[in-house]
């Protein structure tokens, strides 16, 4: 229950502020940060930075800040591009393949733009462009009727 409760307040911005905002309280309360983080599920330096930040900012300082986050690898016309390569078959852009999976699509970006992406990265790509990872049929489907029957589990054979 306490996960989820945790879980919750991480979810929007500003339960995060209040959830900072009920730390500063409990800390100008005269808890210490070490007693405030047990209660609150955060780390004492965490709760340390918050009423530095109140100190020197106010309320401002307890306001979600930007997050530059990592550097994007691809520029927004390179993914257009990948969107476009996938509308197609893998052959048709230079691979020796037919059907698009997470290496295929790691190995065309890292020939065709020479930056690496990982295959759960480019299988995040399939999603993100709403594409829908296709598995190539097994032999069998493709086989004699005859040869269909052998191969069944439940055959009388």
């Amino acid at each position: 229950m306490v996960v989820g409760l945790q879980q919750e307040i991480q979810r929007s911005e500003e339960s995060r502020y209040d959830h900072r905002l009920h730390g500063v309280l409990l800390v100008a309360q005269g808890m210490t940060c070490p007693e405030v983080g047990r209660l609150l599920g955060d780390s004492p330096r965490t709760v340390e930075y918050w009423v530095r930040h109140f100190e020197e900012e106010g309320f401002a300082g307890l306001q979600e800040g930007e997050r530059s986050g990592r550097p994007a690898r691809l520029t927004e016309q390179q993914l257009q591009e990948i969107k476009r390569a996938l509308r197609q078959k893998p052959g048709d852009v230079g691979m020796d393949v037919n059907l698009w999976d997470g290496k295929t699509l790691s190995a065309w970006i890292t020939k065709r733009y020479q930056v690496q992406l990982g295959v759960r990265q480019c299988q995040r790509l399939f999603r993100h462009f709403d594409f829908r990872l296709r598995k190539p049929r097994p032999l069998i489907a493709g086989a004699s009727a005859s040869m269909q029957k052998k191969h069944k589990k439940n055959s009388a054979n």
